[in-house]
């Protein structure tokens, strides 16, 4: 017999760092919406530990000028996609993740109470690395296994404006073609 995929909103696959920057959905809220991100700390900067400390409150804001910006900061999202396909996971699916703010999508605001937040680690505009691509789409196939089809946008889509990520080096059409999905699930591409 095969171990369950999921327990409890976690994911199997995925290294299980919990945030303590997270909250119960609105009572009968369904995931219908996967926002993808990008971030690195410090920007630009790939490997490190910055993102898991600072989705653990554990960042030291004076280890480097940028984090200064982050002081009390309290966010997370559930997943985290390093550039070397490794996948950690700091809130179960079934919570609400700090990770999309002031949004929207189809008219629905406050996404974090619908969705599920990926980070990529990367830069917004700048290219994703292919095994990034293919880790995602398995995690992807993975969440529509739990909770049914849902849309996937770019937190560029829904906070135009104040957001930009994951930006212009998303390949959005490269994902679609390995998911197989419809072009209407998709917020771009």
């Amino acid at each position: 017999m095969s171990a369950p995929a999921w327990e409890g909103g976690w994911w199997h696959a995925a290294r299980h760092v919990p945030s303590p920057n997270h909250g119960p959905r609105p009572a009968g809220a369904a995931v219908t919406l996967v926002v993808l991100h990008s971030i690195s700390l410090p920007p630009g900067q790939y490997g490190g530990d910055g993102v898991e400390r600072l989705f653990t409150n554990r960042l030291d804001t004076g280890a480097h000028p940028y984090y200064a910006r982050l002081e009390g900061l309290q966010v997370s999202a559930h997943f985290f996609l390093r550039r070397d396909g490794a996948l950690l996971q700091f809130v179960s699916c079934d919570d609400r993740a700090w990770h999309a703010g002031a949004s929207q999508w189809k008219g629905r605001p406050n996404c974090n109470d619908f969705s599920v937040g990926i980070e990529l680690e990367g830069l917004e505009g700048e290219p994703f690395e292919t095994l990034q691509y293919t880790r995602l789409a398995a995690l992807l196939r993975a969440l529509q296994r739990r909770h049914g089809a849902f849309d996937v946008a770019g937190h560029e889509h829904v906070a135009p404006g104040r957001k930009a990520d994951p930006g212009a080096g998303f390949d959005w059409a490269g994902l679609r073609r390995r998911l197989g999905w419809r072009a209407e699930r998709f917020a771009a591409g």
